[in-house]
């Protein structure tokens, strides 16, 4: 059995995911306004802006002089005017709801199994914390979903100025919980992102691979989680 005590969880699709496509809740707020765009041009142009974003302003905008939530509010406009949207203030009052929206339950869900192993985790006395590439969003996000409660610390890349793949978010992570690498796993379902980074730095790692995904040959097997509820069953085994 390895000797674990100490997990750190990715969050988005590993533990919750979106109850939608972006461009449904995108095409709905349009709609509100009394505004027709069609869900997959939205979709498609919510793609382009968040790229030429993330490309141009890493990090949600870190050390740029750009807060998070503008650097939201300025993709979900890119989005709009992408789709041929261009009554400004519209966009711009739908963006800022939009932000907001997306801080509530209401448009993410608990991944199957997530929170009952979650639970199953606390109780065999594993202690737990979150490393994610999100921005400060997500701890009201976790506390709507309830499961804020189960982790010792939620860290973001927002928060920390790196983001994963960057070992020094997991530096961070292991000097929050004051363990040793070798005794702290990090569950994830991005191979360079999560496993072979949180590797990089001396953790173990266990990847999430939802049915269909290709397998990376450098992952052995014994480290491949089909659905979280293996998770406990394969620690147990190492």
């Amino acid at each position: 059995m390895l000797r674990l005590r100490f997990l750190t969880w990715d969050v988005k699709d590993t533990l919750l995911r979106l109850r939608r496509p972006v461009g449904e809740s995108y095409a709905a707020e349009a709609w509100a306004h009394g505004i027709r765009v069609q869900p997959e041009a939205l979709t498609r142009s919510f793609r382009e802006a968040y790229g030429a974003q993330s490309r141009l302003f890493p990090n949600y905008g870190q050390g740029r002089g750009l807060s998070s939530q503008q650097w939201w509010v300025d993709v979900v406009k890119q989005t709009f005017r992408l789709s041929g949207v261009h009554k400004e203030g519209v966009i711009t009052l739908m963006a800022e709801n939009l932000y907001h929206d997306f801080c509530s339950a209401g448009n993410w869900e608990v991944l199957p199994g997530a929170g009952e192993t979650l639970s199953q985790c606390c109780q065999r006395g594993f202690r737990m914390g979150v490393v994610s590439n999100f921005d400060n969003r997500l701890e009201k996000i976790l506390s709507q979903c309830n499961l804020r409660h189960h982790f010792e610390f939620v860290l973001t890349s927002e928060e920390t100025g790196f983001a994963k793949p960057d070992g020094r978010i997991f530096q961070k992570a292991l000097h929050l919980g004051g363990v040793p690498p070798e005794q702290v796993a990090h569950v994830g379902d991005d191979y360079t992102r999560d496993y072979r980074a949180a590797r990089a730095v001396g953790m173990h790692g266990f990847l999430l691979r939802a049915a269909g995904q290709s397998a990376e040959p450098e992952v052995p097997p014994e480290h491949v989680l089909p659905t979280l509820s293996h998770l406990l069953t394969l620690i147990e085994k190492g």
